[in-house]
C-alpha cells in the first residue's frame, strides 16, 4: 500500500464547523466563562462568584502551590521554638535588632502561623474547588460515546484512503474487531465506524491532584499529632513511654500525652566496633543495642536488639538509636571517709573519637571538715584512649576503652539547684562556686587513670575514679500520616505520568460504495494534542484493517496514507 502527505491549511478546516466540533469536544477541561457572556461582578453575590473562581482557577493553585513552597524556606533557616526552643533563645541573643520583626511575622513558629495555615488552607480548598467539576465532566466523559465522523475526513492530520472489493458492511465489521483489538472504545455511525482511546489521561491528571491534597492532609495530621521524644539511657537502667521520662520532647498541637503507647525496656548491653588498623582507623563499623522490651503494662519480656536504621517499632511508634558514649563512674567522700555520692556521670562527646565532657554534682550530704554543708562540683573531660601527654591537652585518639583517663576541676559552693531555674546537667554553673587551690595557688585539678583516687585540698575529701558504663541514646518517634504521604506521593508520580504519555485521539473509518461499485474505505484520526504517535498509529491500523480489506486491483497504486505538514497548520 503506497503512502503520500497532504497539507490542510487551518483555514480550511475551520470552514467545516464539524470538524471544529470534533476537535473541540476531546478537551476535557473545565469550560471557561464566554467573555461575551453577561456580567457577573455585581453585587455581593457576583463577587463572591468571580473570587470563587479565580481560587479554584489552576493558575492560583500554581501560585498558592509556589507560595506554599516560599513559606517553607523561614522555617528552615530560623530555629522554631516547638524544634528548639534553646537555639530560638540563642538567635535573638544574636540578632537583637530583627527580634521584633521576626516575632511580629511569626518567624519562630512558622507551621502554624496564620499567613503559613492562610496559604496551607487556600490552596487545600482550590485543589478541591479544581476536581470537583472536573471529576464530574470526567464521569460524564465517561459514560459518553465517540462523536460522528467529520463529512471531511482528509481534512483531519492524518487520514488514508484506498479502494477495495469487500462490501462497506464487511469493512467496518472488520474495523469494528481492530479498534476493539487495539482497546479503542467504539461507535457504529451511518456508513462509518467511530472510536476513541486516552480517556486515562484525564484520570491521571485526577489522579495527581487528588494525591496533593492527600499530601497535604498528610502534612497536616503529621504536624498535629506527631511526637518526638528523647532518652539516654545507662546500660543497665531502663526506660517507661510516659512524659515525664523524657530528657527532652516536643509534640504537635493536637497531641495527647494519653496517645503514648505503653512500652518499657531495659538495656542489657551496647556493642561498638570500630576499625583498628589501616587508613580508616577509628571509623564506626557497627553499633548495636541489646534490650529487654515488654509491650503494654504488663507485657512478657522479650529480647530485642536496635541498630541504626533499624528501628524497634511499637504501635505506630519507632525507637532509634541515635548515639552512644562514655559515663565515668565517681564517687566521692567528705572529710571524715563516709561515701556521699556514687554513680556513673554520662559525658557529651565532642568529637568522633569521642572526646566526652561533663559534669559531677554533688549536691547532698556534703559537709566540709567543720561541718557545714556544702556543695562540690567538678567539670569533667573524658577521654577513651588518652593522647595529649605534655602538651596540656586532653584529647582521645581512639573512640574504645585503650587507655581511659579522667581530667577533673574541683569546686564547691553554691550549685544553683535550689533556685527553681533549669540547669544543663552536663555543665557546672560556676557563679557562685569557688575553686579549690593548690600548693602554688593555681586551680586544683588532677587527670586520674582507672582506679585512682584524687584528694581534695585541705582535707575536703576525695574523689575516686571507680569504673566505667556505657549509654545510649534514643530517640522516640510518633509519626502518623507518614505512610498516607508516601502513598499521595506514589500515586501524583503515577497521575503525573498518566497525563503526561498517555494520548487521548479518535480513529473513524468510513467505507462507502463509490460509483464503479467499489468501495472506498476512509480512515482518519484527530489528536487532543500534536504526537507523532497519531500517524504511526494510524498506519498501523490501517495496515491490519488492508489485510482483511486489502486493496481492489485497479486501485493499488492509489493507496495512500497523509498527513497534514506541521507548517500549513499555523
Amino acid at each position: 500500500m503506497s503512502t503520500t502527505d497532504k497539507a490542510s491549511s487551518d483555514t480550511s478546516a475551520a470552514a467545516d464547523p464539524t470538524d471544529a466540533a470534533a476537535g473541540a469536544q476531546l478537551s476535557t477541561a473545565p469550560l471557561e466563562d464566554s467573555p461575551s457572556g453577561p456580567a457577573v461582578g455585581i453585587g455581593v453575590i457576583g463577587w463572591v462568584r468571580w473570587f470563587w473562581r479565580q481560587l479554584t482557577s489552576m493558575r492560583v493553585a500554581l501560585i498558592l502551590l509556589f507560595l506554599l513552597s516560599l513559606g517553607a524556606i523561614p522555617g528552615s533557616l530560623v530555629p522554631q521554638s516547638n524544634v528548639d526552643p534553646m537555639k530560638v533563645v540563642e538567635w535573638k541573643r544574636a540578632n537583637g535588632s530583627y527580634v521584633g520583626v521576626a516575632e511580629a511575622l511569626q518567624l519562630f513558629d512558622v507551621y502554624s502561623s496564620v499567613w503559613f495555615s492562610a496559604i496551607y488552607l487556600l490552596l487545600f480548598i482550590s485543589l478541591i474547588g479544581c476536581i470537583v467539576p472536573r471529576s464530574w465532566q470526567f464521569v460524564g466523559q465517561l459514560r459518553g460515546r465517540p462523536p460522528g465522523a467529520p463529512r471531511r475526513l482528509d481534512r483531519l492530520p492524518a487520514h488514508t484512503t484506498w479502494r477495495t472489493m469487500k462490501t462497506p458492511d464487511e469493512v467496518l465489521a472488520s474495523a469494528r474487531e481492530v479498534l476493539r483489538g487495539s482497546r479503542f472504545r467504539t461507535e457504529d455511525g451511518t456508513g462509518h465506524v467511530a472510536a476513541e482511546k486516552g480517556y486515562l489521561r484525564e484520570a491521571g491528571n485526577l489522579i495527581f491532584h487528588v494525591a496533593l491534597i492527600v499530601m497535604l492532609v498528610a502534612f497536616a495530621w503529621g504536624q498535629y499529632f506527631k511526637s518526638e521524644g528523647g532518652k539516654l539511657v545507662l546500660r543497665g537502667s531502663g526506660f517507661s513511654n510516659t512524659l515525664t521520662q523524657y530528657d527532652d520532647f516536643k509534640s504537635g498541637a493536637l497531641f495527647d500525652p494519653d496517645d503514648l503507647p505503653p512500652f518499657s525496656f531495659t538495656l542489657d548491653r551496647f556493642d561498638a566496633t570500630y576499625e583498628m588498623t589501616g587508613p580508616q582507623r577509628g571509623t564506626p563499623r557497627d553499633f548495636k543495642a541489646y534490650v529487654t522490651f515488654s509491650d503494654g503494662a504488663h507485657g512478657a519480656p522479650q529480647k530485642r536488639e536496635i541498630q541504626v536504621n533499624e528501628p524497634l517499632e511499637v504501635d505506630g511508634s519507632k525507637v532509634y538509636l541515635l548515639g552512644h558514649g562514655y559515663a565515668p563512674i565517681v564517687s566521692v567522700t567528705d572529710p571524715t571517709g563516709k561515701v556521699i555520692f556514687k554513680d556513673a556521670v554520662p559525658m557529651l562527646p565532642q568529637d568522633a573519637n569521642l572526646t566526652s565532657t561533663g559534669a559531677v554534682k554533688v549536691t547532698d550530704g556534703y559537709k566540709d571538715k567543720d561541718g557545714k554543708k556544702d556543695q562540690l562540683g567538678f567539670n569533667a573531660v573524658f577521654v577513651p584512649s588518652f593522647a595529649g601527654e605534655g602538651m596540656g591537652t586532653m584529647f582521645s585518639q581512639f573512640p574504645a576503652l585503650l587507655n581511659p583517663q579522667l581530667m577533673l576541676n574541683a569546686f564547691h559552693g553554691s550549685l544553683g539547684v535550689d533556685s527553681g531555674l533549669p540547669q544543663n546537667v552536663y555543665r557546672l554553673e560556676t557563679a557562685k562556686l569557688e575553686p579549690f587551690k593548690d600548693e602554688s595557688g593555681q586551680q586544683f585539678k588532677q587527670k586520674l587513670a582507672l582506679g585512682d583516687t584524687m584528694t581534695l585540698p585541705n582535707g575536703a575529701g576525695t574523689v575516686k575514679f571507680e569504673g566505667i558504663e556505657r549509654w545510649a541514646t534514643f530517640s522516640v518517634t510518633h509519626q502518623p500520616g507518614s505512610g498516607l504521604a508516601l502513598a499521595g506521593a506514589i500515586a501524583a508520580i503515577a497521575g503525573l505520568a498518566g497525563s503526561l504519555f498517555i494520548q487521548r485521539r479518535r480513529i473513524w473509518v468510513r467505507a462507502v460504495t463509490g460509483k464503479d461499485g467499489v468501495t472506498v474505505v476512509e480512515m482518519a484520526g484527530l489528536g487532543r494534542s500534536e504526537s507523532t504517535r497519531l500517524p504511526q498509529e494510524l498506519a498501523e491500523l490501517a495496515a491490519t484493517l488492508h489485510r482483511q480489506a486489502p486493496s481492489a486491483p485497479a486501485a493499488l497504486a492509489e493507496t495512500r496514507v497523509e498527513e497534514t505538514p506541521e507548517g500549513e497548520r499555523g
